[in-house]
């Protein structure tokens, strides 16, 4: 398929993914479509993957853009992998040319677990 121009661009949680995909599903048996292979194992990943609800991880996103430190990429990252250890967080700032200290890395690991 050959995009000719984009409109709008608006990232997402892969929690809002499901969401948005699940109704395509839902739509599509209604209208007696079936569902190509790409959009059944885009469905697949997407309810495998995510672990919250499209709230949930908006109301994290929120939150973690609200901390020192946080772009929005990253934080897109942590809703999404929900990360549970501090190695974890530190790979995802690996990219990243700091380094978080310990006390910023409790302050991400306890905002990410609160909204568990």
């Amino acid at each position: 398929m050959i995009v000719k121009q984009i409109f709008d661009e608006e990232m997402l949680t892969l929690a809002e993914a499901k969401e948005i995909l699940v109704g395509i599903r839902e739509s599509r048996s209604e209208q007696e479509m079936e569902l190509g292979y790409e959009l059944r194992r885009a469905i697949n990943h997407a309810e495998l993957s995510s672990k919250t609800d499209g709230v949930t991880s908006r109301k994290l996103i929120e939150e973690l853009l609200k901390l020192e430190k946080m772009k929005p990429e990253i934080a897109f990252r942590l809703a999404d992998l929900m990360p549970t250890s501090f190695d974890e967080i530190r790979s995802i700032y690996a990219k990243e040319r700091f380094t978080l200290s310990d006390d910023e890395l409790t302050e991400i690991l306890d905002t990410v677990t609160a909204a568990y």
